[in-house]
C-alpha cells in the first residue's frame, strides 16, 4: 500500500510543475512545459528521447548498454523490468505513464539477489549505521535483507528487508538513526545544492571531514574512526577514543589496500575514502594500485567580463596555453557575484542537482568551492523537458546565483573531463572581446525538444604563416566581414601588439580598434576600416619579398627508356609506376 501511495505522490509531483527559479531568473514566469505530449517509445524506435531514457534508466541500474538513441531489446527489457518493480503492466512499452515515473525515480528498489554500486552504497551507509557488519560486496544477500530489515525497524517502517524507494529516501536523509539509538549527523549540502542523483555513489550523503587526525589524538571522532576501521575489518582492539600503535597500524593496513599514501595518518583523503567511498577495499580484497601523480591536464577559464569558459591543455614546455575549447555561460549577477580567484576541484560532481531554497535543478554539475559549481541550465524538475528558457536565452550574460551555468552539452564536457586537482581561475579583469563573444554564441532553441538546434560542423580554422604574403589579391576587409583575409589581419595585428582579441576571422569591434590604432601610428586616415592602402602598410614587408620560383616537374615520357635491345623489349619491361608522385623544388 505504502509503495502504490508513494507512486501516486511522484507522479503528481511530476506532472505539477514548480516554476521556481534561482532569484536571478525569478521575474520570468516562462518555465515552460512541452507543447507536446512524450511520444510513447517501443521496440526500434530512434531518437533523442530513446536516448535520454537509456540515460535514465542507466543511472537508476536497470539499462547498461550503450546510449545509443535505439530501442533495442536490452531497453525492452531495462523497461519491463522497471515496469516489474513498480507495478506497471510490464509491456517492455514506455508509455507516458512510465516515463513519468522513471524520470521522477531516484531509487530503484533493491531486493534479496539485487547487485551493483547501488547495493554497495546501501551496504556502506547500512554499516556506518551498525546495521550492517558483512563484506560490503555490492551483492544483496540475506545479511543486507537483516540489516534492511533491522533499519526499518528502528524508523517505523514496514520491516520487509527489500530497500524500497522509501526505505532508501529514508536511509539517506538526516534523519536516519543508528542502531543503538542516536541520529547520525549527515552534514547540509553546502550552498543550498543537494545531489539528486549523482553518478558517483558516494555523493550524498557524506561524513565531512573537519581535521587531520594522527597518533596521539583523542576523543568521540578518534572512536568513530576506530568503529569505522573494525566494522570495515582492519582493527581489533578497544573503541577507546584513543589514537595510538593499534589504530596507526589498523590505518596504514587501510590505506595500504585502498592505494592511499601509507602514513598511518587520517587526513582528507583517507577520510574520505574511509567514510564516504562505496569502493572501499576490504582487508583480504586485492589490493588497489597505489595512485600516481600525473599532470593535470587543464587549466580552466572563467571569463566574467565576457561571460566565456576557457580550457586550456598543456603545451610543449608544460604550460596551459592550448586553447581546447570555449564555452558561452552565464555567471552571478552583480547583486550575488560568483567567487573571484583560482580554486582547484575536489572531483565532486552529479548527475543532477537540486537546488532546495529555489525549487530548481540542473544538470552535470562540478563543485568549484563550497558555495558554486559549474552545471547546466535551469530545469523545473528532473525532466529535461521542465528547461527554463530565460536560464537558456540569458547565456552569455550575468545571469545566475554564483554558479557557472553552460549549455548542457558543455556542462556534460566539464563533468566528462575535467577533474580533481584541475584549477579554476575565475576573473573579472579581462577586456572586453566581442570576436570571442561572437564565436561562442549560443545556437537557437528547439522547443519541441528543448536542445539547441544542430548547427554545422565549423570550417577548420585557416593556417596563418608569419612571414608569408597574405591571401591575394588584396581587397577592403571592413565591420561583420567573415574570411580568411580577416583571419590574417587579426593575426598579423596581434603580432605587432595592436590586437589582443580571439582570431575568429569575423570583423568586429575588438577588430576595428586594432585597426585605428594600426592606422594612427602609421600615419593612416583612421578609420577602423582596413582599405587596401592599410593593408599594402601592413604587409609591407611580406609583399617586398619575391615569389619562390617553381620549376615544372618533367613530364614521365620525356624519361629515356631503357637500352633492353629492341622496342618490343623496353615496351613489355617498363610500366608505369602508380605511386609516383611529382616533386617541386622552389627556392628557399
Amino acid at each position: 500500500m505504502k509503495r502504490l501511495i508513494s507512486f501516486f505522490l511522484i507522479l503528481i509531483c511530476f506532472i505539477v510543475p514548480s516554476y521556481a527559479e534561482e532569484p536571478a531568473d525569478s521575474s520570468d514566469s516562462s518555465l515552460l512545459e512541452s507543447d507536446e505530449e512524450a511520444r510513447i517509445l517501443t521496440f526500434n524506435d530512434m531518437g533523442p528521447d530513446v536516448k535520454e531514457l537509456q540515460t535514465h534508466l542507466a543511472e537508476l541500474g536497470y539499462y547498461t548498454g550503450a546510449i545509443s538513441g535505439r530501442y533495442g531489446e536490452s531497453t525492452r527489457e531495462a523497461v519491463t523490468a522497471f515496469q516489474t518493480d513498480f507495478s506497471l503492466e510490464a509491456t517492455g512499452e514506455a508509455n507516458q505513464e512510465t516515463q513519468a515515473l522513471i524520470y521522477a525515480t531516484l531509487y530503484r528498489p533493491l531486493r534479496l539477489g539485487s547487485s551493483g554500486t547501488d547495493v554497495t552504497r546501501l551496504q556502506t551507509r547500512l554499516t556506518i549505521l551498525g546495521y550492517f557488519t558483512g563484506k560490503i560486496s555490492g551483492t544483496y544477500m540475506d545479511s543486507t535483507v537483516e540489516a534492511v530489515s533491522a533499519f526499518q525497524t528502528k524508523m517505523g517502517l514496514e520491516p520487509t528487508g527489500s530497500a524500497d524507494a522509501d526505505t532508501q529516501t529514508t536511509l539517506y536523509s538526516s534523519s536516519a538513526r543508528s542502531r543503538t539509538g542516536a541520529a547520525v549527523v549527515t552534514p547540509e549540502p553546502e550552498k543550498d545544492e543537494e545531489i539528486v542523483n549523482g553518478d558517483n555513489p558516494d555523493a550524498l550523503p557524506t561524513v565531512k571531514y573537519t581535521r587531520r587526525y594522527a597518533y596521539g589524538s583523542s576523543g568521540k571522532k578518534v572512536k568513530e574512526i576506530q568503529q569505522r576501521l573494525t566494522d570495515l575489518g582492519y582493527y581489533e582492539g578497544p573503541i577507546s577514543g584513543n589514537y595510538q600503535g593499534n589504530t596507526r597500524n589498523a590505518v596504514k593496513a587501510f590505506q595500504t589496500q585502498n592505494g592511499l599514501k601509507v602514513d598511518g595518518i587520517i587526513g582528507e583523503k583517507t577520510w574520505n575514502m574511509l567514510f564516504n567511498s562505496a569502493e572501499v577495499v576490504l582487508p583480504g580484497d586485492t589490493p588497489m594500485p597505489q595512485a600516481t601523480a600525473e599532470p593535470v591536464p587543464f587549466h580552466v577559464v572563467v571569463d566574467v567580463t565576457n561571460q566565456v569558459v576557457t580550457v586550456y591543455s598543456r603545451d610543449a614546455e608544460g604550460e596551459y596555453t592550448v586553447v581546447v575549447r570555449q564555452m558561452i555561460c552565464s555567471t552571478g549577477t552583480k547583486k550575488n557575484p560568483s567567487d573571484i580567484g583560482d580554486f582547484v576541484l575536489n572531483g565532486k560532481k552529479a548527475r543532477w542537482c537540486f537546488f532546495p531554497t529555489w525549487k530548481d535543478y540542473a544538470q552535470y554539475w562540478t563543485q568549484i568551492t563550497s558555495s558554486i559549481a559549474f552545471h547546466s541550465v535551469i530545469y523545473a524538475r528532473v525532466d529535461t523537458m521542465s528547461l527554463s528558457l530565460k536560464s537558456y536565452y540569458n547565456l552569455g550574460s550575468r545571469a545566475s546565483h554564483g554558479c557557472i551555468r553552460l549549455l548542457v552539452s558543455d556542462a556534460k564536457w566539464i563533468y566528462d573531463n575535467v577533474g580533481k586537482g584541475t584549477v579554476v581561475t575565475i576573473t573579472d579583469s579581462l577586456p572586453e572581446d566581442p570576436e570571442l563573444k561572437a564565436s561562442v554564441a549560443k545556437p537557437a532553441l528547439n522547443k519541441k525538444n528543448m536542445l539547441p538546434v544542430e548547427t554545422p560542423q565549423p570550417t577548420a580554422e585557416p593556417i596563418y604563416i608569419s612571414g608569408a604574403q597574405p591571401p591575394l589579391p588584396l581587397e577592403k576587409l571592413q565591420k561583420n566581414n567573415s574570411s580568411e583575409a580577416v583571419f590574417w589581419l587579426q593575426k598579423k595585428l596581434t603580432e605587432l601588439g595592436y590586437y589582443h582579441g580571439k582570431c575568429s576571422g569575423t570583423y568586429l569591434a575588438g577588430t576595428i580598434n586594432a585597426v585605428k590604432a594600426f592606422q594612427k601610428a602609421n600615419g593612416l586616415k583612421v578609420t577602423g576600416t582596413a582599405d587596401v592602402k592599410t593593408l599594402e602598410k601592413l604587409y609591407e614587408q611580406e609583399l617586398a619579398t619575391p615569389e619562390p620560383t617553381v620549376i615544372p616537374t618533367p613530364s614521365p615520357t620525356s624519361l629515356p627508356l631503357p637500352d633492353t635491345g629492341s622496342p618490343q623489349d623496353a615496351e613489355s619491361t617498363v610500366q608505369p609506376d602508380s605511386n609516383a608522385t611529382s616533386v617541386t623544388i622552389s627556392a628557399s
